[in-house]
């Protein structure tokens, strides 16, 4: 049998576990400056401690013999893990904890299941810095290595769909007043993923700053992590989150960021994208809708041959060609719909999300569907009622200028992240309920006055312009 290398063995481990350990380099960096003037008040606590290295580099500032006893009333650490807890407390002798003391302060345990009551017990306020496991439900539903983490999902933490998400719900439950997790930026930018989460979990808790990290943090996943620091609010309520944001785009440029998250739009960042689609909303909207799917080639047959592209059927770099044969009615229908969604960014410059024309692109009359229906595939779209094709030109022209708008303002983070790469942005992922927001901001049947205007406003790249016509076509 071939032997399965170390370095994917590792993965796979860290993969079952939902673990990612966290450098000394990071606490040192981004986190002790923001607690170095409060070690004396705070019971120091990681419930998922792995290696120890978000709470024992504390000791470091902590005169030698002051150590042990500082130690003793002031640090608990766990993990589910035995070998985590055994380099935990080999890391705290390190700093000159006796192991006898450290056995006694680092314990094995599933903090996920419950909360270790003893830690409320305690003369000090809790204080929780840690780096939990994140495994996204999809993947533990897929895996039977992994489908024993179903149970947290149920009760009272149905709806959340990561297990980061239910370690902060239990500090919830638990009323702990201090947080600094490093989590999923999907926790800030996620939408299905995250939206019941931060509606339920920002009504008691107030984000006073975020260090966003867009390039790689972890040598055994692509996931990129933000350091979110949290506190308790005095009385839970639903109000807006304004906090400043620190972004890195590697790791050494970083850019200033300001937030404000709206309890509207489930707290979630970029929302001022969501603000313009409701406002911008024309009074008679186009009626969309996706896919070109296989039961409609069996019930509309016939002698017509159309030329298309099997979304399913992806060899050598491209789509394989197919020739349908159907009827008159099919036939028109896709004749006359020219326009496909690219949901995914690819990574180059003229790759990124937006509509396109599929003959343009693929040189045939449809995308066709044979089998599942995917959402980052090329999606053939369908209005009603059916535009002239120079009109699904200026909507093409429209609907890409105003995303391009929107993705420089907001840093694309109104879209979701799908892949971290050395491509030169973050690559994202365009919701179809995206698509259909933005198409429904479309005046279609304004003056032809208008359209001239739009037209010239899209060529000049005068965006105020293209606002301002659009307010007034929808009010």
């Amino acid at each position: 049998m071939k032997e399965i290398p170390l370095k994917t063995k590792e993965k796979a481990k860290r993969r079952q576990f939902g673990l990612h350990l966290t450098s000394v380099d990071i606490f040192y960096k981004y986190i002790f400056p923001e607690i170095k003037d409060r070690l004396e008040d705070y019971l120091w606590v990681d419930l998922y401690a792995g290696e120890g290295n978000l709470i024992l580099p504390i000791l470091e500032e902590i005169p030698v013999d002051q150590r042990i006893t500082f130690f003793q009333n002031h640090i608990y650490l766990y993990d589910i893990q035995k070998d985590m807890v055994q380099k935990c407390i080999k890391n705290a002798e390190c700093y000159g904890i006796p192991k006898e003391i450290a056995e006694n302060k680092i314990k094995i345990r599933d903090n996920l299941g419950d909360f270790p009551q003893i830690l409320k017990k305690q003369n000090c306020s809790i204080f929780h810095v840690t780096n939990p496991p994140y495994l996204y439900l999809g993947y533990i539903r897929k895996h039977n290595e992994t489908k024993k983490y179903l149970e947290y999902f149920e009760g009272l933490n149905k709806g959340y769909q990561d297990l980061y998400q239910i370690a902060m719900m239990n500090d919830l439950r638990n009323e702990i007043g201090d947080l600094i997790y490093v989590i999923p930026t999907n926790f800030l930018f996620g939408a299905s993923v995250s939206n019941k989460f931060r509606a339920d979990f920002l009504k008691f808790y107030t984000i006073t700053k975020m260090i966003i990290f867009e390039t790689s943090m972890f040598d055994y996943t692509g996931t990129n992590i933000c350091i979110c620091f949290l506190k308790r609010k005095e009385f839970p309520r639903d109000n807006p989150q304004l906090f400043e944001g620190l972004k890195f785009k590697d790791k050494k440029i970083s850019l200033k960021r300001y937030y404000n998250l709206k309890p509207k739009y489930k707290y979630r960042a970029g929302s001022e994208f969501d603000t313009f689609l409701e406002e911008s909303r024309a009074q008679n909207t186009l009626k969309i809708s996706y896919y070109f799917k296989k039961e409609e080639v069996v019930n509309n047959p016939g002698s017509l041959e159309i030329k298309v592209i099997d979304a399913n059927k992806y060899e050598n770099n491209q789509y394989k060609n197919l020739i349908l044969k159907v009827n008159n009615k099919l036939s028109e229908k896709l004749r006359n719909n020219i326009l496909y969604a690219q949901t995914v960014d690819t990574g180059s410059i003229d790759g990124r999300v937006g509509l396109g024309i599929i003959k343009e692109h693929f040189g045939v009359d449809g995308i066709f569907v044979s089998g599942n229906t995917y959402r980052t595939h090329p999606i053939q779209i369908f209005l009603e009622p059916v535009l002239a094709y120079n009109d699904q030109i200026l909507l093409r022209n429209y609907f890409n200028i105003i995303l391009e708008y929107f993705r420089r303002e907001l840093d694309s983070e109104f879209l979701t992240t799908y892949k971290y790469s050395n491509a030169d942005y973050t690559r994202k992922y365009l919701g179809l309920t995206q698509v259909r927001g933005l198409i429904e901001t479309f005046p279609y049947d304004f003056k032809e006055s208008d359209k001239n205007s739009l037209k010239s406003y899209i060529k000049k790249n005068e965006i105020k312009n293209i606002f301002k016509l659009i307010r007034e076509a929808s009010n």
